[in-house]
């Protein structure tokens, strides 16, 4: 885990080193809150749907954004989930003004997920083709392509036999990013988050902690560095054939 963080720490260097432009960096931080809900409903052993829901706010209730995706599921296997879906987010406009910037996206993913003794580790892939709003003078004046690739690898160490207690969660997802509109920030964010995951029953969990997100702006010197209170849920509906079986056995036993 030690030499995954540095190895991400090494590259982040190297691609914000090869993308700035010979300029003082500049850093504006910000204390905001993030909200959302994940649903994972499976329907066989291979196949299902995803939806999930996101609110960030400056600080606790000033509206940054709200983002809505969906996507449908084939697990390879029956164990190894590939999505394909799409997005939509809303940006809301600076203080004064009106129009609010739309960002659609397609996207591709694929995740495994390991059990290490007390540990789980996800590692996750993601790929987005985005067309954002650019807005001039409170104008939308058109949009901008780009490439995004996404690896999030996310550790869990359960200290409690009891599944009812928190266990501790640290994770870091490093986001980069292509296109015509790409010139100093190929580096595009690295999100770091520390907490902990409670399991309410089958379906339903969640985790919550500290977010730290930075953001290379297009520029390439200008940075937002997010404090983030994060609270994210996860339901999950399993009706496929193998977990009915799994049920039935354990209520007989």
């Amino acid at each position: 885990m030690k030499g995954y963080f540095l190895t991400c720490l090494w590259l982040t260097g190297l691609i914000v080193q090869a993308q700035t432009p010979p300029a003082a960096k500049q850093i504006q931080q910000h204390t905001q809150s993030w909200y959302s809900i994940n649903s994972t409903f499976r329907f066989s052993d291979h196949w299902g749907a995803v939806a999930d829901f996101h609110n960030l706010n400056d600080g606790l209730f000033d509206q940054y954004f709200y983002f809505l995706r969906f996507g449908g599921v084939y697990w390879i296997g029956g164990k190894h989930p590939v999505i394909a879906g799409a997005a939509r987010l809303w940006k809301a406009p600076p203080e004064g003004l009106q129009t609010w910037a739309i960002e659609n996206r397609i996207y591709q993913q694929w995740s495994t997920a390991t059990h290490p003794g007390k540990w789980s580790i996800l590692q996750r892939i993601r790929t987005e083709q985005r067309w954002r709003d650019q807005v001039v003078n409170d104008q939308v004046t058109g949009n901008q392509f780009s490439f995004r690739v996404r690896y999030l690898a996310s550790f869990e160490f359960s200290a409690f036999k009891n599944p009812r207690l928190p266990a501790f969660v640290v994770s870091d997802e490093l986001l980069v990013q292509f296109g015509p509109s790409i010139v100093y920030n190929t580096f595009d964010q690295n999100r770091f988050f520390v907490g902990i995951r409670v399991t309410v029953n089958d379906r339903l969990n969640f985790d919550t902690g500290y977010m730290n997100v930075l953001q290379q702006k297009s520029t390439g010197y200008d940075y937002d560095l997010g404090h983030v209170f994060r609270l994210f849920f996860y339901y999950h509906l399993d009706a496929s054939r193998s977990h009915r079986e799994k049920r039935f056995l354990e209520n007989t036993e």
